[in-house]
């Protein structure tokens, strides 16, 4: 592998940045006392930061500081927040779910789970070739007995947004709760997720955290609760919904890198779209097509698909100068079409030749576009 490789799947993940590093480093170390010890000060110094942390991701959300749970990331806030709905779904007698068929893995094994196990009914919507439903799409399927919708924010293999802001509005007139996978779209389009909705799963090294840490959102209507059961026990920690020992570090690097994105969100944004324009006006001189509405797109994640050109090979071809993905991470091992894209209607042959590309701007900044483009060119027949 060549000494420098341009890093391009940021929606798998981003490189922990350094004052991030040092924080965590320093709550491993030096400030290493136990959230839950209460009788040193150890422990209310961890205790005290971890309540300052949680403050400011409520905040960042327009919500109450109670309102926020830490969790491992957004797979297992996704869980908490599907299957912890469960219970009450069935005791009130609403067991109809809406959701798309290109969300997460976190979010469609959840719900199969519901489906096939505990016999609710999932309705999983086709969203076209654009990849992006409307909110009256989504209106439309909802019932007097639909228990939650969920629907992803930005989508992690095409960048999609979906319009979940214009959702919750109209969902909170009703019964219906709304989760959103917000793991793509925390920190890059944050306002987004102020609007009303119930639960928000949010996962930290998409924004420069470590992995392992991430939230759950549960936001109150007025003074009622969202009504989650647990889905562990052992312990009573964050509201009863999450136990286990609180990783004081982790939470400390979220906080950290929260913080950090914040501050610098607007010319990041400005720093990602100037790739994106940079590269695409390099892939001029290939033949390709985008896949997703590029209008409702977020401008760190393209998905393209090159014509007469297999992903893999061209992968494999570049791995020297950028490493890049087929899709999700979690399936990447998979070689079969992408669902996200095979739920859009693409062709089986742009479906499966899908690139992802995406990028942290001040982590990639060694790409060179145009070679990029010169290496698909020439393996393009006819070009």
């Amino acid at each position: 592998m060549s000494a420098v490789v341009a890093y391009l799947d940021a929606a798998a993940t981003t490189r922990v940045e350094p004052n991030v590093a040092e924080v965590v480093l320093h709550w491993m170390t030096e400030e290493f006392g136990n959230a839950g010890s209460r009788t040193h000060e150890y422990g209310l110094r961890a205790k005290k930061a971890v309540a300052a942390a949680r403050a400011y991701l409520a905040s960042t959300l327009d919500a109450q500081t109670e309102e926020i749970i830490f969790t491992s990331g957004a797979t297992e806030s996704n869980n908490i927040a599907l299957l912890g709905l469960a219970a009450y779904g069935e005791g009130s007698g609403r067991k109809h779910i809406v959701t798309s068929a290109v969300e997460h893995k976190a979010v469609l094994e959840p719900l199969e789970h519901l489906r096939d196990a505990r016999g609710f009914e999932v309705e999983f919507l086709q969203p076209g070739p654009t990849g992006r439903l409307t909110a009256d799409e989504v209106l439309a399927r909802v019932r007097p007995d639909t228990l939650l919708v969920s629907l992803m924010h930005v989508n992690n293999e095409t960048g999609v947004i979906q319009p979940v802001a214009e959702l919750a509005k109209a969902l909170i007139k009703t019964p219906t709760f709304l989760h959103v996978d917000a793991a793509q779209g925390y920190g890059k389009r944050t306002k987004d997720l102020t609007a009303p909705i119930d639960l928000i799963s949010i996962s930290g090294h998409k924004v420069g955290a470590p992995k392992g840490i991430g939230a759950l959102l549960t936001r109150r209507r007025g003074w009622n609760r969202v009504p989650l059961e647990p889905i562990m026990y052992g312990g009573g920690q964050e509201r009863k919904l999450r136990p286990g020992t609180l990783p004081v570090p982790l939470i400390m690097g979220l906080y950290e890198a929260a913080q950090s994105f914040h501050a610098k969100r607007d010319s990041w944004e400005r720093d990602a779209l100037a790739l994106r324009e940079r590269l695409l006006t390099a892939l001029e001189k290939t033949r390709y097509t985008i896949n997703g509405d590029p209008e409702h797109s977020v401008p760190h994640i393209l998905n393209v698909s090159f014509d007469k050109l297999n992903a893999e090979a061209l992968i494999v071809r570049i791995k020297d100068q950028a490493a890049i993905a087929t899709g999700s991470a979690c399936t990447s091992a998979s070689y079969t079409p992408s669902h996200v894209l095979t739920a859009m209607g693409l062709p089986e042959e742009r479906a499966s030749n899908g690139l992802r590309l995406s990028w942290f701007p001040s982590q990639v900044t060694e790409f060179d576009a145009e070679a990029f483009a010169e290496t698909v060119a020439h393996m393009q027949p006819g070009l």
